[in-house]
Parts: C-alpha cells; sequence; structure tokens
C-alpha cells in the first residue's frame, strides 16, 4: 500500500515542477510549528493558564530561534509561487480578479473553521467557569499568527506591481525599514510607525522571490551574498546597535524582532533567503527518491491545515494533561530550566499527534494540487 501511494504521488507530480521550492516551503511551516511548540509555554498556576517564554527565563537559548525563524522563507517562496502562478495565468488569458480570487479563496477558506471552532470553544470554557484571563491567553494563542494571512493576502494582490519591480528595488525597502527603526528608536517617535515595517519587512523577502521567479537569483554567487551580507548584518545590529538577540518575540521584552519586523529581523530574512538559494540543489537531488518526495508532497497538501491547528494540537495536549492530580513537567511548568526544555522535547510527538488528529477531524481531505504546478 505504501509503495502504491508513493508511485500516485510520483505520477502525479509534473516532470517540470521544482520540488526544491516545495521543501523549502515545508521547512518553512516546520519551522514555524515546532517554534511555536518550543516557545509557547502554557503555565498552570492556581486554576489559571498564562502564556511564558523560556527565551524570557532562559536568554542564552536565543539562538535557537534562530533555526525555527523561517517567515522569510515563507515570503520568498510565497513571492516566487505568486509570481510564476501570476504569468502562467496571463499565459491562459485569466483576469487578475479571478487570479486574485481563487488564490485568495485558497488561503482562507479553511480559516472559518478555526474561527468557528475556538468561538464555540471560548463559549464552553466561559460557561464552565473558566476564568477570562485563561480563555483570552489560549485564543490568543490561536489567533495571533492569523496575521501572517492577512499580510500575505496583500502582498498576494500586489504581485504584478512587485513582479514588475527593478531587481534592486528589495534594497529600498530595506532602506524603509531602517528609517522607520531609526525614527522609532533614534529619535524617540511614536511606536505606531513600527507597523509599517509589518508590509516593508515582508516585502523584502517577497520581491526577491518574485526575482526569482523571473530567472534571477539562480547563480551560487547571490545566495551567498544574502547569507554572508544578511548574517553579518544581523551580528552587527544586535552586537553594537542594541536589538534583540531573539528573532521571535519574547513575552516582557521591550523591544522585539517581530512585532513589528525590525531591520535586524529582515538582515536575518536576507540571509536565510541566501540559505535557501544555496539549499535547493542538495533538496532537489534529496527530492529525486519517490520517499523523500512524498513526505514532502504531502505536507505541502497540508500546509495551510498545519498552521492553522498547530497551536490546538499543542493546547488540546495541555488540557488533557491537567487531567493529572498535579503538573505535568514541560507541559505545565514554569519554562526557567534546561530540564523543562528536555521535557517540552519528549512533548513533541504528542504534540504532532494531535495535530494529525485536528487536521484529520476538522478540515477537509486536501485536493491533490501536483497536476496544478506551484
Amino acid at each position: 500500500m505504501q509503495h502504491d501511494l508513493l508511485r500516485r504521488i510520483e505520477v502525479a507530480t509534473p516532470s517540470g515542477r521544482d520540488r526544491g521550492v516545495d521543501a523549502l516551503r515545508a521547512l518553512a511551516i516546520g519551522g514555524v510549528v515546532l517554534g511555536h511548540w518550543l516557545v509557547s509555554a502554557l503555565v498552570a498556576d492556581s486554576g489559571t493558564l498564562y502564556v511564558a517564554s523560556p527565551l524570557r527565563h532562559m536568554p542564552y537559548l536565543a539562538p535557537a530561534s534562530w533555526l525555527f525563524q523561517t517567515m522569510a522563507l515563507f515570503f520568498l517562496v510565497g513571492g516566487q509561487m505568486a509570481a510564476t502562478s501570476h504569468t502562467r495565468a496571463r499565459a491562459r488569458g485569466l483576469s487578475y480578479a479571478r487570479w486574485l480570487g481563487g488564490r485568495t479563496a485558497r488561503l482562507f477558506r479553511p480559516v472559518g473553521a478555526v474561527l468557528a471552532v475556538w468561538a464555540a470553544a471560548a463559549a464552553a470554557m466561559l460557561a464552565f467557569g473558566a476564568d477570562l484571563q485563561t480563555v483570552n491567553a489560549l485564543a490568543k494563542l490561536v489567533w495571533s499568527p492569523l496575521w501572517f494571512l492577512l499580510v500575505f493576502a496583500a502582498l498576494t494582490a500586489a504581485t504584478p506591481l512587485v513582479t514588475g519591480l527593478h531587481p534592486a528595488w528589495p534594497l529600498a525597502v530595506v532602506a524603509l525599514v531602517d528609517l522607520v527603526d531609526l525614527v522609532r528608536f533614534g529619535v524617540g517617535g511614536p511606536g505606531w510607525i513600527g507597523w509599517v515595517n509589518v508590509a516593508a519587512g515582508w516585502l523584502v523577502p517577497y520581491c526577491l522571490g518574485a526575482a526569482w521567479s523571473r530567472g534571477r537569483l539562480r547563480d551560487r554567487a547571490t545566495g551567498w551574498t544574502l547569507l554572508i551580507g544578511g548574517a553579518t548584518a544581523s551580528a552587527a545590529l544586535v552586537l553594537w546597535a542594541g536589538y534583540p538577540a531573539s528573532m521571535v518575540g519574547v513575552p516582557g521584552a521591550p523591544i522585539s524582532n517581530q512585532s513589528p519586523p525590525t531591520l535586524a529581523a529582515v538582515a536575518f530574512g536576507l540571509a536565510q533567503c541566501g540559505a535557501a538559494l544555496l539549499l535547493l540543489g542538495p533538496l532537489r537531488r534529496v527530492l529525486a527518491r519517490p520517499a523523500a518526495w512524498a513526505a514532502v508532497a504531502m505536507a505541502n497538501l497540508s500546509a495551510m491545515p498545519i498552521y492553522l491547528w498547530h497551536q490546538t494540537a499543542m493546547i488540546a495536549v495541555t488540557a488533557l494533561g491537567l487531567l493529572a492530580d498535579r503538573p505535568l513537567p514541560g507541559l505545565h511548568t514554569v519554562p526557567d530550566s534546561p530540564a523543562w526544555v528536555l521535557a517540552r522535547l519528549a512533548w513533541l510527538p504528542a504534540f504532532a499527534l494531535a495535530l494529525l488528529a485536528c487536521c484529520t477531524a476538522l478540515t477537509r481531505p486536501p485536493r491533490s494540487g501536483l497536476d496544478r504546478g506551484h
């Protein structure tokens, strides 16, 4: 049966499909899921659950956030796929409105189920006596990642404009991010101006993805330039400009590199894009094997359900654990020691099984998109 599945996936895959791009998207979703599961702890305290982060108690773990902050990969691959898709749609005579409507519908259609389930769950928890702080903490864990969909939809709508920009345009956007940070941190400007960087910061990798779709960024020199330049700039900004070392938000920290994105986050994203371009060749060779490609293909077909339900899966395991007569290490305890990290790693298989159950029970089976290209 397993051999038949591998064969069906292999047959359904067009010969010209770039499997390396799909692998990058799978790595991006995997980084987000593992990152959230490892840095978001639900601590039980006198019947209340609140969110804590091991990065606040153990700041020396900040380098671990560099592995799991993969949002730049999402926007790099998203820009490449959207630009390629728009070019093909124009060649088929498909209008911009129909093209955008189809992509937007695929992006937002699964969100309704998440909102419905959590509206019912929140009402039930309040009805059965849960305190408002707990309900708010749980709901925020679920809905806070949805910012990505709004930003991604806006950039998708701008794809025709982005595709026509000069390849050097990302440098101008980086300059805008730098200017916004200068106003925020250098001259004490209003905090709200930082939200300009929500669009500008993620526009940088999206523009790189669009340029990639036009045949640029394919030489290894470009990959090394982005990797070394971005990494050097990130290190300089952290060591000498006062930016946080963590590339994910830390509760209680005065500055976050992600909410909104800072110049350090953008520089780190450039390094990540360079690393991704350099990894494409090895990934393509690995994915020539049917078993490896099947795993990546299935992850891509379920990418949205995985993204939308991974926090619910963690919450479900945490809630079931409350049935025990004491707080469980790595699940309900304060994340303030290496022992917590080891215990949390042991819980990851349970989170994965819960995520599989959520995706199976609460979403429609993914239709094969392998024959539609990217």
